[in-house]
């Protein structure tokens, strides 16, 4: 039986790490491996999910917990003396928005991730202090609805104009290792961490019961990938726009980025035509490429106060587009004012609701506590995520679909089981669904300010 990690001693560590950084911002930090500890294991293992898939060893949250203080200081002493060795990471393809698309997903094992989040978290306490605050994806204390709000504000604040959508073509899969290593070694030349983070890049990969080593890429589903890509595009991106773009344009501009989902908004569509000009030979320094039709520039002008002559309309209408799930659009408040409004993106609705109706038909003939329990989360963690101002239309479109799937998957449970709407109500009576909630609202964000 493990000790109880000393947080204090993990979190004045972290603490003082970030202090140095923010004093130093142009040094190169050569000792930070000797600050990992036990009790830093033991916080990182206490961080770690223990209910993730298992990686190519077959160990489990549990199978590791038997041994744990004898696992964590066996673990320590190989990634110490440089004798750790990265097991190879499994890979599974999970369904990627239309069609047959997937997206690739890394599974280490998990004494893999132990190791991996201490890393992490030193990195962490380094580069947070370097971050721009254009950065939200995968960063203490931001989310996707910070990203969405802060792309709100600053639009209505510049009174519309040009976006660029910017889609990374498989950033995680060619991530370039030596442009990474030569961005980490400005900030972090400790050799036991740059030994570490070079096992994991080369760390072979399973995939269909094939063994290979990616020549490029970091695993999406490590526990070390997060903060590694934040790095990558912090220097390929941010810092880029930062500094060579924004002192370059005509009028305003600003980026928002989300790991690597990314939208950029200009006043004036000539500095948003010369920016995407030169964006896919900035990427391509890097050994990124951008996709060439997701990859484009939007008008997103504010339309006049009052509505054009019939005729007229939609030629002068502003585009839209979609960021972390939401289509953006022009839409009128309350008062009669043009507003910035988001609403579920047609994609992402279908495929949850195509989701929804999977479940129903495979859980059908489970207990109808068990699986009324299970849509009421299902429905609350969607209201958590979408569930924001101006989106209840689309709030109200799922809630009703989830019922329409739960009465068809109950009518078949057998041949006396058919439901007629009457009946499904009484049922609901007793088994009431969540009715959809704005949890994220703009005009209380405001009124905390």
């Amino acid at each position: 039986m493990a000790s109880t990690p000393r947080l204090g001693s993990v979190s004045t560590k972290r603490q003082r790490i970030a202090t140095l950084a923010r004093q130093y911002p142009t040094t190169s930090f050569t000792t930070l491996a000797h600050h990992i500890d036990l009790d830093w294991l033991q916080e990182a293992y206490r961080l770690t999910r223990k209910d993730g898939a298992a990686g190519t060893d077959g160990q489990t949250a549990v199978d590791y917990a038997v041994e744990l203080e004898a696992n964590l200081q066996s673990l320590l002493d190989r990634a110490k003396s440089g004798t750790y060795k990265a097991p190879p990471v499994r890979r599974v393809h999970i369904p990627k928005g239309k069609g047959n698309e997937t997206r690739p997903i890394g599974i280490p094992t998990f004494e893999d991730k132990v190791l991996q989040r201490p890393v992490a978290m030193v990195l962490e306490s380094v580069y947070e202090q370097d971050f721009l605050d254009c950065s939200y994806g995968f960063r203490p204390g931001r989310s996707p609805h910070q990203a969405l709000q802060a792309f709100r504000e600053q639009m209505m604040a510049m009174r519309g104009g040009w976006v660029l959508e910017v889609d990374i073509r498989k950033f995680f899969d060619r991530l370039d290792h030596a442009h990474l290593r030569e961005m980490l070694s400005r900030r972090i030349r400790d050799g036991v961490l740059k030994r570490l983070i070079g096992k994991w890049l080369k760390a072979n990969v399973l995939e269909a019961g094939r063994l290979y080593r990616p020549e490029a890429g970091s695993p999406q589903g490590g526990v070390i990938s997060p903060i590694l890509s934040n790095v990558y595009l912090h220097y390929v991106l941010d810092t880029w726009f930062e500094q060579e773009v924004l002192p370059r344009l005509k009028g305003r501009g600003f980026l928002v980025r989300f790991a690597d989902d990314a939208v950029m908004g200009f006043a004036c569509e000539s500095d948003a035509r010369r920016v995407l000009e030169v964006l896919p030979k900035r990427f391509a320094r890097y050994g990124l490429t951008l996709h060439p039709t997701k990859t484009r520039r939007v008008k997103f002008t504010r339309p006049p106060y009052r509505d054009p002559p019939k005729g007229q309309g939609p030629s002068s209408r502003p585009g839209t587009f979609d960021l972390l799930g939401f289509t953006h659009y022009w839409g009128r408040s309350l008062r009669g004012n043009w507003v910035v409004k988001r609403k579920t993106a047609r994609s992402r609705l279908s495929r949850s609701l195509h989701t929804i109706n999977q479940w129903c038909r495979t859980h059908r003939h489970q207990k109808l506590t068990d699986q009324h329990r299970a849509l009421c989360l299902k429905l609350q963690g969607h209201y958590a995520y979408y569930g924001i101002t101006g989106n209840y239309a689309a709030l109200r479109c799922f809630w009703q679909g989830v019922q329409r799937s739960w009465k068809k998957w109950l009518s078949r449970r057998s041949q006396r089981a058919y439901l007629d709407w009457v009946r499904f109500h009484r049922l609901l009576e007793r088994y009431p669904l969540p009715p959809p909630v704005v949890v994220h609202s703009v005009f209380r964000s405001v009124a905390n300010r």
